[in-house]
């Protein structure tokens, strides 16, 4: 049996998508720096609403739910996220993860059961993901996006998020490339749903939410695998690796004795 830590990425792997290049990148940046192994595999959003999904999620110790939206199939990324929320598997959403996992636990937890995104078009009278209040014109000159570096996101003191970062941390600079965001007329979903805010930007916007209930489950807006280096692993990702490498032992260590 491998020792490897497996890692299911949870999206429709894009070949030109910085952003999907960095995702695995930054996962080998913590491995080297854990002294383990990891091994990666993106897993397309249409097999993840497939009959037999769930046993292809059990394999894996962990689960990223990464950028791309809008995904090839919007229940096939739900049901992914709902798979880590409700059996306890150690989550990190990132960009369209993270605007996903709010409309998954809104539906599925508080049943607002057409909880949708505006990208979507779908008429629904729950736009809880809105296009970002204070865009800024793409580098590339596309539409206007939440891009770049964002600095002064304030982090909730005493947060798990605080705590990856160092103890010491107030604020944090981060890197951003994203439509959308949360429509603050639904902040009360998350601590509704138990998911607290635990990282906001200079006007109060949401930025990251964690699960104190669960083993690791956290999510944010900006993308922390740009950031990170082989030199300098990024922070939340070598505590989300840490997470599933402890995971994949339980696991392995209950097997055993079953």
């Amino acid at each position: 049996m491998s020792d490897a830590v497996r890692i299911g990425i949870l999206g429709d792997f894009n070949a030109e998508f910085r952003s999907h290049h960095a995702t695995t990148d930054a996962l080998q940046h913590a491995a080297r720096k854990l002294k383990i192994t990891v091994e990666a595999e993106w897993l397309p959003t249409p097999t993840l609403a497939a009959a037999g999904a769930d046993k292809t999620l059990e394999t894996f110790d962990g689960l990223w739910a990464s950028p791309g939206s809008p995904y090839k199939s919007f229940d096939g990324m739900l049901k992914g996220i709902e798979f880590a929320r409700r059996r306890d598997w150690p989550f990190l959403g990132t960009c369209g993860g993270f605007q996903y996992a709010f409309i998954e636990f809104a539906r599925n937890v508080l049943n607002i059961s057409d909880a949708d995104s505006a990208e979507n078009n779908s008429g629904s009278k729950n736009i809880i993901i809105y296009p970002v209040a204070c865009a800024v014109p793409d580098r590339n000159g596309d539409a206007p996006k939440l891009s770049g570096v964002v600095p002064e996101i304030r982090l909730r003191p005493g947060s798990y998020l605080q705590s990856f970062y160092g103890k010491d941390k107030e604020t944090v600079t981060e890197e951003f490339f994203c439509n959308f965001e949360i429509n603050p007329d639904f902040e009360w979903t998350t601590m509704e749903a138990g998911f607290p805010v635990v990282a906001r930007g200079p006007q109060g916007e949401i930025r990251a939410i964690e699960s104190p209930a669960h083993r690791f489950y956290l999510a944010t807006l900006f993308q922390p695998q740009l950031s990170s280096t082989d030199k300098k692993p990024h922070p939340l990702v070598l505590a989300f690796v840490q997470a599933a490498a402890d995971w994949g032992k339980k696991k392995l260590d209950d097997s055993v004795l079953e």
